[in-house]
């Protein structure tokens, strides 16, 4: 049997005085006639992601409006990790294939792992490439299968893409994050093919409520001065998350506003065998600057944490180069702090250039907005405001179960 992962109780209801009651009366709407539903949700990690964090909110949901909703974990070991990080990358444009080698250790662990799930669903949902294989080696454990792509394939790698693409295909429907990420191959797939954006919870230990008080209180206690301007970007410590470019950002912006400070709050996921690899290179462009403080999940860096720290920043960074969504755009905005992204991606679907936050395409462009922020403390708070009801009419939870419970009505 795959490791099942437990969540906690979440209910809906919590949720209406935030998205307000005619969404939460469409959702209770919605799952009638599909209560006892059996979902079950593959991922390759219960911890480090996006993926992750989505799961632990949406499933506890679909529970309490009576769909009979489980998550496991698939089993891997290094030489699977490595070969699911190349195809990662080689999806969001890296130019390296897998070899033959690695083809094949990405299908046995596949195969292996179709043999350990057990059968009797109606629904399993396979998040993301690294378990993607699975459907064929057990086709008949559920009624319908549906592929849940969480990545950036505007330019994937095209012998990869090529390569997987036969394998996704054999699916009955098809989740994406924008219409750009879906594969040509799939474009006459019609209503098998679904765009449905991720979204984030604002009841979770990362987005509640923190006070000004507590938020300055954390970051303190991490060697933060709170009494001088911050910079922060949270994300994991990859080259497609561009946490070079933010420390040069900050360098260009530290020549003008020496009091300026930036944190890099990252976290070390269980299916990213780079992480570390690329956690020491930031360290070393940081140059042992005592004003850039970097964190990850393993030095008591967690969902409060994360959360003061957003919370905290006079100006919120993700500056990608590839990304598939960005929760932490989200979340930033839902916390009315002023945003700059890469404009890439799912981040231009959460902002609008200007009018929410800034969109750019290199250090020096993000320098500059930081700085315009930075002068214009006004300017930063409309950001704020604007984005934070952008989020609150289509990046929160129960948006996000809607969705999901349509998928179902459709497939039967």
């Amino acid at each position: 049997m795959l490791q099942p992962v437990g969540v906690g109780h979440k209910t809906l209801a919590d949720y209406t005085h935030l998205v307000g009651r005619p969404l939460c009366e469409e959702v209770r709407s919605l799952a009638e006639g599909l209560e006892g539903l059996k979902v079950l949700h593959l991922s390759a990690t219960a911890f480090g992601g996006g993926v992750s964090e989505l799961l632990y909110s949406v499933v506890p949901l679909m529970r309490d409006v009576g769909i009979d909703a489980h998550w496991q974990v698939i089993i891997g070991r290094e030489e699977f990790f490595n070969a699911t990080k190349l195809l990662h990358n080689a999806l969001q444009g890296n130019p390296l294939d897998l070899s033959p080698p690695e083809w094949r250790v990405w299908e046995e662990y596949n195969e292996m792992n179709a043999e350990m799930l057990q059968g009797g669903w109606d629904v399993i949902v396979v998040h993301d490439p690294q378990p993607a294989a699975m459907r064929r080696h057990a086709v008949d454990k559920a009624r319908n299968w549906v592929w849940r792509c969480h990545i950036d394939l505007s330019a994937p790698h095209p012998p990869t893409i090529d390569r997987l693409v036969p394998i996704v295909s054999e699916y009955d429907a098809f989740l994406f994050h924008i219409p750009d990420y879906v594969p040509g191959a799939l474009n006459g797939a019609g209503d098998s093919v679904n765009i449905v954006p991720p979204a984030i919870d604002p009841l979770s230990p990362k987005n509640m409520a923190l006070s000004p008080e507590d938020a300055a209180f954390v970051c303190d206690q991490f060697g933060v001065d709170v009494d001088r301007p911050l910079m922060c970007q949270v994300s994991r410590f990859d080259p497609w998350k561009d946490p070079i470019g933010v420390i040069d950002a900050y360098r260009i912006v530290h020549e003008e506003l020496p009091e300026v400070q930036l944190a890099l709050v990252g976290s070390m996921a269980a299916d990213d065998p780079e992480g570390w690899q690329f956690f020491n290179s930031t360290l070393e462009h940081a140059q042992g600057d005592p004003d850039i403080k970097i964190f990850n999940n393993l030095s008591n860096v967690g969902a409060i944490e994360v959360n003061a720290f957003q919370s905290q920043a006079d100006v919120m960074i993700q500056k990608s180069t590839r990304e598939g969504f960005g929760l932490t755009v989200s979340e930033a905005l839902w916390k009315g702090r002023p945003f700059i992204g890469g404009d890439v991606g799912g981040i231009p679907l959460q902002i609008e250039d200007g009018a929410s936050g800034f969109l750019v395409s290199s250090p020096e462009e993000c320098a500059d907005r930081t700085l315009q922020i930075l002068r214009d403390p006004g300017l930063g708070k409309h950001l704020g405001r604007t984005g934070k009801e952008y989020v609150r009419t289509h990046f929160l939870t129960p948006r996000l179960l809607r969705d999901w419970l349509g998928i179902f009505r459709r497939l039967g």
